[in-house]
């Protein structure tokens, strides 16, 4: 079974096992539930669900595995002759995450 979800601005193809680093999110306990679900695909018969936006009833139990910061970006801005250089960088906080159980 596999699924689209939608977290944080972007959309994820997952299946169950699958690990993966989502933008932060605000959890207080190790379990996380995606309700926000696209699509989902049943790889043995072939059938697919597409909501419209979301599926109705659907969702996608993951365990939080940790948070942190990502590597850093080095953002560098300049422009020629008038002495004017920049550099910046940034490190994107995220949160790991694997997919437990599509239902």
């Amino acid at each position: 079974m596999r699924a689209v979800i939608f977290t944080g601005g972007k959309q994820y193809n997952v299946k169950e096992g699958d690990a993966l680093k989502v933008e932060l999110l605000k959890t207080d306990g190790k379990k996380m539930i995606f309700d926000k679900v696209l699509m989902t695909f049943d790889e043995t018969s072939g059938e697919a669900n597409i909501g419209a936006p979301y599926l109705d009833g659907a969702k996608v139990e993951a365990e939080v595995l940790e948070s942190g910061k990502g590597k850093k970006v080095t953002v560098v801005k300049y422009h020629a002759k008038t002495r004017y250089r920049r550099k910046l960088g940034h490190r994107q906080m995220y949160t790991k995450v694997k997919i437990t159980k599509i239902s």
